[in-house]
C-alpha cells in the first residue's frame, strides 16, 4: 500500500494547495475548470478537494458518466429486448436501477424478465455458452474505456461461432462530447481536467483540438488526491504563462498514442454512428459506436425489433443541466429529497460515476449548507 499512500500524503497536498492558491491569486479572476470524468468527481468529493481550493476556483462536473448520458429511450429499448421470449439480458450493476420512462431493469426483472448482472462482457459470453437454447444479449455501454472489452468479446464469439449471442451497443466517444461542450456559448470554461481511464485507451493526441482550436488547457489526470491537485496546479500554471497545451499528469499509465491493441479491436468491430442522442446534450454527430456489418450477427439492433423512441426526462430532474455543467446537483430542487440513491428520479443519482451520487455520498452536508445559503440570499 506504500505506493498508493504516496499519492495521499497530507504534506504534499498542503504544498500543492498553497501553490494553487498563489497561482489563482496571480490570475485574480473567477476560474472554472471542468473535470470530465465521473471518477474524478467522486475522488474530488471523497477526499474533500473542492473544499480546500481558493474561493475564485470552481470545479464544474462534466458528462463523463456513461450511464448518466444514456437517454431514457435507449434504456426502454434494452427493457424491450429483455421482454422478448427466450432472451437473457446481461448488464453491469449500475444500470439496473436507472429509471426508464415507465420502469427500470430491476423492476423488469422482478416482473419476470431474465436480466442478469455481470462484471464484464466475457461473463455474458459464458452465459451464452451455458445456455445454447437461449438468446443472450449484453447491454453494452461506456466510453472508450469499456468499448475494447466489448469488441474483444465479439471477436471471441466470432472465433467460437457462438450464434446465440449479441450486443446492444450504447458505447459513446468522449471527443465529440467535449467539442459539443466547447461549442456551447453558455458554458464558459478556463480549462479541463482530462479523463484518465479513457486516455489510457485513446492516448493524449486526440485532445490537441482543445488547445489548438479552442485555446483551452487540458491536463490528463489520475484519480488519487495528489493527482487531481497536481493537475489543477498544471492547468493554472498554463493560464499564468498564457499557454494552451495538452499535458499528461497521468503519465505512469497514459501513453501519447494510447493502447494500440485496444484501439485496433475497437476499429475492427465498431463503426461510428452518424448521430447519437445524449442525455442533456442532445444529438451529437459521430459520437456513438455501432457494430460493423461484418459482425451484424452479433448486433441486437438487427436481431430484435426495438421501439427506438426519444423519451423526455422527468420535469423535476435536472440531470441534463448537471451533465452540461450548467447546474450543480444541490441546485436541483429534488436532490436529496424526492431523488435519492434509493428512490432515483434521474440517472446521475444512480450511477457509480454520477455527480449527484457523489454529492449525496460524500458532500451532502456541504451541499445542503450551500443550498440553504442560496435560499437565504434569494429572499
Amino acid at each position: 500500500m506504500k505506493y498508493v499512500n504516496e499519492f495521499r500524503e497530507p504534506e504534499k497536498a498542503a504544498a500543492l494547495r498553497n501553490q494553487i492558491t498563489q497561482l489563482s491569486n496571480q490570475l485574480n479572476k473567477p476560474l472554472k475548470l471542468m473535470e470530465v470524468c465521473g471518477g474524478h468527481t467522486h475522488s474530488i468529493f471523497k477526499y474533500g478537494i473542492e473544499d480546500i481550493l481558493p474561493p475564485n476556483l470552481e470545479l464544474i462536473h462534466g458528462p463523463g458518466c456513461p450511464v448518466c448520458v444514456m437517454p431514457k429511450g435507449r434504456l426502454d429499448d434494452a427493457i424491450a429486448i429483455s421482454q422478448n421470449h427466450n432472451v437473457i439480458l446481461a448488464t453491469f450493476g449500475d444500470t439496473m436501477r436507472v429509471p426508464g420512462s415507465h420502469t427500470n431493469l430491476l423492476q423488469a426483472k422482478a416482473q419476470g424478465a431474465d436480466i442478469r448482472m455481470v462484471y464484464s462482457p466475457l461473463d455474458s459470453l459464458q452465459i451464452a455458452r451455458d445456455n445454447p437454447d437461449k438468446e443472450i444479449v449484453f447491454f453494452a455501454l461506456g466510453f472508450e474505456t469499456t468499448a475494447p472489452s466489448t469488441a474483444l468479446t465479439i471477436l471471441q464469439a466470432a472465433a467460437e461461432n457462438i450464434t446465440n449471442f449479441s450486443m446492444f451497443s450504447n458505447h459513446v466517444l468522449v471527443i465529440p462530447a467535449l467539442q459539443a461542450l466547447l461549442d456551447n456559448a453558455d458554458l464558459q470554461l478556463d480549462g479541463f481536467i482530462g479523463p484518465g481511464h479513457v486516455s489510457m485507451v485513446i492516448g493524449t493526441e486526440p485532445y490537441q483540438f482543445i488547445a489548438q482550436k479552442y485555446h483551452k488547457p487540458i491536463v490528463i489526470a489520475g484519480f488519487e488526491p495528489l493527482d487531481i491537485l497536481q493537475s489543477i496546479w498544471m492547468i493554472l500554471q498554463q493560464l499564468v504563462e498564457n499557454r494552451c497545451e495538452v499535458e499528461n499528469q497521468y503519465n505512469r499509465l497514459v501513453e501519447p498514442a494510447g493502447n494500440l491493441v485496444a484501439l485496433q479491436a475497437m476499429n475492427q468491430v465498431f463503426a461510428v454512428r452518424k448521430n447519437f442522442d445524449w442525455r442533456g446534450l442532445g444529438e451529437i454527430p459521430e459520437s456513438g459506436l455501432k457494430i460493423r456489418t461484418e459482425y451484424t450477427q452479433f448486433d441486437a439492433e438487427n436481431k430484435f425489433i426495438i421501439p427506438n423512441l426519444k423519451v423526455a426526462d422527468h420535469k423535476a430532474c435536472k440531470c441534463g443541466e448537471i451533465l452540461k455543467g450548467v447546474l450543480k446537483p444541490w441546485e436541483c430542487k429534488v436532490f436529496g429529497t424526492a431523488c435519492t440513491p434509493e428512490t432515483p428520479i434521474g440517472s446521475c443519482m444512480v450511477s457509480s460515476e454520477g455527480a449527484c451520487a457523489a454529492y449525496y455520498k460524500y458532500g451532502r452536508l456541504s451541499a445542503i449548507s450551500k443550498k440553504a445559503q442560496q435560499l437565504a440570499t434569494s429572499k
